[in-house]
């Protein structure tokens, strides 16, 4: 009888190794091509495939080494930061970037339970003005400086 000592590495194998199994039937139709002349399913089939082998090791290392149990899911984190993420887009037009930036920072900043708020502050803005150098100045990317308010 198999002897899961590390469930949390054989559930994290599994996963791997079906993303890896999907990855190369999904892209069974793609030309494959050959190294000097890589067609547009060479990549992904390659990367498909370590993925798969990288689910095959670390599902065995699962069976071999002990480790710890799989914890249930914490909700609050998950739900902040995908919150913060939803809230940038909802408010990325009618405040624009820099406003919306600190938003969802703050509203990031409660994935955890001890929220320091001058520390969450400095780092809004510190976020924000970075945001506006490398991407609205640096990159010119067509984000809103100022909202419509």
């Amino acid at each position: 009888m198999i002897r899961v000592k590390s469930p949390q590495d054989l559930g994290a194998g599994i996963l791997f190794f079906l993303l890896g199994l999907a990855g190369i039937y999904f892209g069974r139709e793609l030309t494959y091509g050959s190294s000097m002349r890589m067609g547009p399913g060479y990549f992904p089939f390659w990367l498909s495939a370590i993925i798969l082998f990288m689910g095959l090791v670390i599902g065995l290392r699962g069976l071999m080494f002990e480790g710890p149990a799989i914890e249930m899911p914490q909700v609050r984190p998950m739900a902040m930061v995908i919150l913060s993420i939803l809230s940038f887009g909802l408010f990325v037009i009618p405040l624009g970037t820099p406003l919306a930036i600190i938003v969802l920072v703050f509203i990031a900043a409660y994935a955890r339970p001890d929220v320091n708020i001058l520390e969450t502050a400095i780092l809004a803005v510190c976020s924000a003005v970075f945001a506006v150098l490398a991407f609205i100045y640096g990159l010119g990317q067509p984000l809103p400086l100022w909202g419509d308010f």
